[in-house]
């Protein structure tokens, strides 16, 4: 790399320059007086990774960098122009007539622009570049930017480290308390260093770009692997300050002559974006992505929405991280005078942003979701069906259909409170009357709770979900939607079904420990939940679950078939409408389920002195199944056609998102998988993946009283009635699911295509249900293990016969 347009090889010896001149400019007419005239791109051959660390180089080693105009995206020359003009050609800004450079006669320029086809200025140009984040510019840009985070590179001392492979090069460039370590592969092949870092030792490399985080240094040498023309800038950090313990955090105060809601609009945006909302973040329940590393935050939106005494300020947050997709969140913030916020710093002090200080009012600035005045304003929105227009976008606020049942209650609704039982999502409850659900997380796009909500409370008879009373959206100035909020109205229960099941499971089991002496011989338990569907469930059975149960089973089997049913009927709306399974649409289902099953079972293997050693057996049993999973995925859904149809459904169904009245079940919380994406969760797919997913809740259900020790009985003597408590429940629920669905075309006529197809559902949901555990819950790893042992036997018990 020069910093001038003639590479000059003054400075190296005659053999050095013989073999650069040999290696770099073989056409003689490249070369002039003692160096050579071609631009970066062409002197490597137009080879990226080249390139790439070439740059590394110039932007790692002391001096300033200086950077010829047109090698930040790969220009080519032309050395058959003569003396050094072949690299003066007209910068290369667009596709445009003389690639933008002018608006003259092209034969009135001084030098010709680039036809090369490989450097074209059609092709390689800033216009192109400047619309492809993976293009050559943006790279350079990503670089440079990174560069200026760290003033070692540009100040800093330089100690050159000597690895046993030559091929190998790297050094340290340290200023005051900063240190970064470079090391770069200049080899075309793979290679591996072993670096002595021992003055290092204790310290974490940790990758710039990604802030992932390498391990540790010791006093023996550092092994590296690298790939071809590969490269690392690391900055070595102690692990004190990478993994300090986590103290309470203190509130933060900020001393000002602006009001609190201009705060956001002046220079103490960027504070508040960089050094109070991410360590606020980390405390909230609702932020699910603790794990990861935020090195980002910007407020893309501000909107304030009035009340009776003030103002609340809805915030529209982008998070980015080091090793993570960008999320969107949603943060309402209303401000506390300091008299009235002593109880909320003492008892909530993580529900509050910040203190606030100025010359005429003291306070704080927290949550809006503890404040009433804001549950009371959103009402009034709704009611209103207000449009706060804003800097990006505007704000809108709508009644439902059901509205009007409830509008001339509204001057009831005074008393409001938030509720403490979700976890993505915040609640507020009005005076047991209302629920508005205010969604966290954003994503572009309706959100399913809403949409599938209001099509059913409008579109369809199924009453057995809450009604869609209003919603609450963000519109961009593009026109495109992001769901904020829904109002419906709250449903009376006893709980949800899961709560509910374990009652019932808790009594079961002490009536099996109760007979257990009296039990000659144990009921035997069934391969498959088709064999013999009208067989009559087994007197004991019956005996020990209790009638009351089975009976709501059979309830929740019926809501679920009816359910399906409302989502499935003729309508015009292209969202809504359901389409027939294809040969295409199968091919991609089975795609996605071998990805997820090789993805699980991968880390199951390297991740395996996690699993319980009263589970070890199980486990690796299951290691050995991972081609029979996928292969039986493959003959289901690649072979021939399946005689069914995709509808919307829930998406993430379980006993949990089931609310008992009684003596009846509402369904709830249509969001789906919340760790997918938005667009994904969105797709039409086979309702028998709602009946799987409760198939395996009643699983877990069975299970989770002996796993949390609710039980007084030993694991190994309670382990098969679990599964016949599963076998049974699963068995009444999917009777009357089928009962009640009757000859839908929604899911295969086929009594063998269907059980094959909700095996294979039942697995995926399984192996999904693996790879959460391993992350999350190591000590329920049991219950996914045994369900795919029994869902295997069950498929090997069919197909012998």
């Amino acid at each position: 790399l020069r910093n001038h347009d003639e590479l000059t090889l003054e400075m190296v010896t005659d053999e050095e320059r013989d073999y650069m001149y040999r290696v770099y400019a073989r056409d003689t007419t490249a070369r002039i007086n003692l160096g050579i005239r071609r631009r970066l791109a062409p002197l490597l051959e137009n080879h990226r990774r080249k390139m790439e660390i070439m740059n590394i180089l110039l932007f790692s080693l002391p001096g300033t960098p200086t950077i010829y105009y047109g090698d930040e995206i790969a220009m080519g020359d032309n050395h058959f122009l003569g003396d050094r003009d072949g690299v003066r050609t007209p910068m290369q800004w667009s596709a445009d007539r003389n690639a933008g450079f002018s608006r003259a006669n092209p034969q009135k320029l001084y030098l010709p622009v680039i036809i090369d086809p490989a450097y074209h200025y059609e092709t390689v140009n800033v216009e192109n570049q400047e619309q492809n984040q993976t293009s050559f510019l943006w790279w350079m840009r990503r670089v440079i930017n990174m560069r200026k985070n760290y003033k070692a590179f540009g100040r800093g001392t330089i100690q050159f480290l000597q690895p046993d492979n030559p091929k190998i090069l790297a050094f340290t460039r340290e200023y005051e308390d900063e240190t970064i370590l470079v090391v770069i592969n200049l080899s075309r092949f793979s290679q591996v260093a072993e670096l002595d870092l021992s003055r290092y030792t204790g310290y974490h490399p940790v990758e710039i770009f990604s802030k992932n985080q390498f391990p540790v240094i010791q006093e023996k040498p550092y092994v590296m692997t690298m790939g071809f023309y590969d490269y690392f800038w690391f900055v070595l950090q102690k692990e004190e300050e990478l993994a300090p313990g986590k103290p309470e955090r203190q509130v933060p105060i900020i001393n000002t002559k602006i009001d609190w809601i201009e705060l956001f609009n002046s220079r103490t945006r960027t504070k508040i974006e960089n050094q109070l909302i991410p360590g606020f973040l980390t405390e909230q329940r609702w932020f699910g992505s603790k794990s990861q590393k935020i090195i980002k935050i910007n407020i893309v939106e501000t909107i304030p929405v009035k009340n009776r005494h003030g103002s609340t300020l809805v915030l529209i947050l982008k998070v980015n991280y080091a090793a993570a997709t960008e999320e969107y969140y949603h943060l309402p913030l209303s401000f506390l005078e300091i008299e009235q916020a002593q109880t909320l710093l003492q008892e909530k002090p993580q529900s509050v942003l910040f203190r606030y200080q100025s010359p005429e009012e003291e306070g704080i600035v927290y949550d809006a979701l503890l404040d009433e005045e804001f549950h009371q304003a959103l009402i009034q929105l709704v009611a209103g069906r207000r449009v706060i227009r804003a800097q990006e976008g505007k704000l809108k606020a709508y009644p439902g259909k059901y509205f009007r049942n409830i509008r001339k209650q509204l001057t009831t609704f005074k008393r409001s409170h938030p509720l403490d039982t979700e976890q993505s999502n915040s609640s507020i409850l009005y005076n047991r009357k209302l629920i508005f659900k205010l969604f966290r997380k954003l994503g572009e796009g309706m959100n399913p709770d809403l949409e599938i909500v209001r099509y059913i409370t409008e579109k369809t008879d199924y009453k057995n979900v809450p009604a869609f009373a209003g919603g609450l959206e963000y519109e961009q100035k593009d026109g495109s939607q992001v769901t904020l909020g829904i109002l419906y109205p709250f449903v009376p229960s006893e709980g949800n079904a899961w709560e509910y099941s374990q009652d019932f499971l808790i009594r079961y089991y002490e009536r099996v420990l109760s007979k257990l002496s009296q039990i000659e011989k144990y009921p035997a338990l069934p391969v498959s939940l088709f064999k013999k569907p009208e067989q009559d469930i087994p007197e004991i059975i019956q005996e020990l679950i209790g009638a009351p149960f089975l009976e709501l089973t059979y309830q929740l089997g019926k809501r679920t078939a009816e359910l399906h049913q409302a989502l499935a009927q003729p309508t015009q709306d292209p969202d809504f409408r359901p389409e027939p399974f294809t040969l295409l649409y199968q091919r991609s289902v089975h795609q996605s389920i071998q990805s997820l099953v090789k993805k699980v079972f991968m880390a199951l293997r390297k991740n395996s002195s996690k699993c319980p050693d009263e589970f070890r057996d199980d486990l690796k049993e299951i290691l050995t199944l991972e081609s029979e999973i996928i292969a039986y995925s493959r003959e289901i859904l690649s072979k021939k056609k399946i005689k069914a149809k995709k509808i919307r459904i829930h998406g993430d169904y379980h006993l949990g998102q089931v609310l008992y009245t009684g003596n009846d079940f509402y369904i709830i919380d249509f969001e789906g998988e919340p760790a997918r994406p938005l667009g994904e969760r969105r797709l039409k797919r086979s309702p028998l993946k709602d009946v799987a997913g409760m198939v395996r809740s009643f699983h877990y259900a069975a299970f989770a009283p002996l796993i949390q020790q609710k039980i007084i009985g030993e694991y190994e003597e309670l382990e098969h009635w679990a599964k016949l408590w599963t076998y049974y429940t699963s068995k009444i629920f999917l009777n009357a699911y089928l009962e009640h669905i009757g000859s839908s075309s929604i899911i295969p006529e086929e009594k063998a295509e269907l059980s094959r197809l909700l095996s294979l559902y039942i697995l995926e949901k399984a192996v999904y249900e693996i790879g959460y555990e391993m992350d999350n819950r190591p000590d329920w790893l049991g219950i996914p293990l045994k369900g795919i042992l029994y869902e295997i036997g069950a498929i090997r018990d069919e197909r012998k016969e």
